[in-house]
């Protein structure tokens, strides 16, 4: 038996808020570093500023295909969790917090409850993990 747990329109339009707002957030800052660089980034700054800027750009489609975007969801609920699990805890605990790890913090946890709040996790269970350790053959 096949449910449809297709999420209902309004929660698809509050999926369309959150990409606009990740897109407005990160899009100009990061597009302008792209094209337009105050200086030579370092490398590992380079894959940072890239990634948020291909981000920004996909979810520009995500406000378009908001189902189809989900992983972009997931990608960044996953990079917040890990990064609260595994920078903002160790720090706290060896006490090294300060201002900058804290203004991190403030900016990945409300991101973390938001993206557990809009994500349709009935959707993602139908759609990503309910067949994921089923394996099929393929016909040759």
């Amino acid at each position: 038996m096949t449910t449809n747990l297709t999420p209902p329109k309004w929660r698809q339009h509050i999926m369309r808020v959150l990409f606009l707002l990740i897109l407005v957030g990160l899009g100009p800052d990061h597009w302008v570093a792209v094209f337009s660089p105050s200086q030579v980034p370092d490398p590992m700054s380079g894959v940072t500023i890239s990634f948020y800027a291909a981000f920004a750009f996909l979810c520009l489609l995500g406000i378009r295909f908001p189902l189809k975007f989900i992983p972009l969801l997931l990608i960044q609920l996953v990079y917040k969790s890990a990064w609260v699990i595994g920078t903002y805890l160790p720090a706290k605990n060896a006490g090294l917090l300060d201002d900058n790890y804290e203004s991190w913090f403030w900016s990945m946890a409300p991101g973390i409850v938001i993206d557990l709040l809009v994500i349709p996790w009935g959707y993602v269970y139908q759609e990503y993990l309910k067949d994921f350790f089923v394996w099929k053959k393929v016909a040759a």
